[in-house]
């Protein structure tokens, strides 16, 4: 006779303090749109630390201060049909228990979840999300008190790049090759919306909604190879001189381009810029997993070194003074530990993560 078994006993555990490696995957989940998922994993160990369920089409940023998460979803009362109801959710990046529920209209963008379309404001006061109706606009949610304080209409631009120095201005890229930058009052209402000279084609060379930031000074890449310094302190984008990512003429015959969902990534203690690359570049190679990616020394606009590629959909670069490059493997499904001082070998890597490999934060 076999032994009695004892039941078992479910519990949770409260989760350790995030260290700079702790990485956050969006899983969009195509398959099962209403179930979409954060993936938190230690990157450092490269374990799965928490699966969170993140409703139909869920967008996710963090608190500046890395002490909550902020989930952007919707539910509808028969899950694929019925009334729709859009919230903001906050959670304790630690517990993982949600600490509000805030209703926003149901206007939030249904989309792969690209990272910039979702941001807090530098003091963390406010969170912005992308809306689409599929006319654009900006919902403003005050996540101290808990509420919804209103709409920017943003008509013909997308994306939201916060500035850093003026905790209440954010900035969005517009499809005439413009960045339109809206400025907020305390009270989180847009007082003034001032339009950039163009700064790129659209038609000829469009840019990538993902940029890379250190303070007020972005960095976009174009589709071509061009990248765009660009200084959001203001209550107008100002421009930096563009510079080209390729520039030897084998690379050039080559057709390489930047490729990827999230495809530029940067450390500013080292000055480095990060840049997922593939070869044949065509019209259409734009979302092309990198062949290898490409280390730039920003200061000299210099091409360093060039790395394995892994497959890279999404680039991250840790912070602090030991950087580690992180790397979401389109092909895999999973995610690379880089030393970026190496040569590229991988330190670790942990496949079949996500179902949808397109976003990938870092803690």
């Amino acid at each position: 006779m076999s032994a009695h078994a004892e039941p078992e006993t479910l519990t949770t555990e409260v989760l350790a303090p995030g260290n700079p490696y702790r990485l956050y995957l969006q899983d969009a989940a195509l398959s099962h749109l209403a179930d979409s998922r954060l993936v938190i994993v230690d990157g450092d160990k490269m374990r799965v630390l928490s699966v969170f369920a993140t409703g139909g089409m869920g967008l996710t940023t963090l608190s500046p201060d890395r002490s909550e998460i902020y989930i952007a979803t919707q539910y509808y009362s028969k899950l694929n049909r019925g009334d729709r109801l859009d919230q903001i959710e906050v959670l304790d990046a630690l517990t993982l228990k949600r600490k509000a529920e805030i209703r926003i209209p149901p206007k939030h963008a249904q989309s792969l979840p690209y990272r910039d379309l979702m941001h807090a404001t530098s003091d963390g006061h406010f969170v912005l999300v992308q809306n689409a109706t599929p006319a654009t606009s900006v919902s403003v949610v005050d996540v101290r008190n808990h509420t919804f304080i209103g709409e920017v209409p943003t008509p013909g631009c997308w994306s939201i790049a916060p500035s850093m120095s003026a905790p209440n201005r954010f900035s969005t890229l517009c499809g005439d090759g413009t960045l339109l930058t809206v400025t907020l009052d305390a009270e989180g209402k847009a007082v003034s919306q001032q339009k950039s000279r163009k700064f790129f084609d659209p038609d000829k060379d469009p840019v990538f909604i993902s940029s890379a930031n250190t303070g007020d000074q972005y960095y976009f890449v174009s589709y071509h190879g061009v990248v765009h310094p660009v200084n959001l302190a203001g209550e107008v984008a100002t421009f930096g001189e563009p510079w080209n990512l390729v520039t030897k003429p084998a690379d050039v015959k080559g057709g390489w381009r930047p490729g990827g969902y999230h495809p530029i990534a940067l450390h500013a203690g080292s000055g480095r810029l990060y840049v997922a690359m593939h070869p044949k570049g065509a019209n259409g190679t734009q979302k092309s997993p990198a062949k290898e990616i490409w280390v730039y020394d920003l200061s000299a606009q210099k091409l360093v070194s060039r790395l394995p590629g892994n497959n890279a959909m999404a680039l991250a670069v840790s912070r602090g003074e030991r950087p580690r490059l992180f790397v979401l493997d389109g092909a895999r499904a999973g995610v690379v530990s880089l030393d970026p001082n190496g040569r590229g070998k991988p330190l670790a890597r942990m496949d079949g993560l996500v179902e949808v490999p397109v976003s990938l934060g870092v803690q």
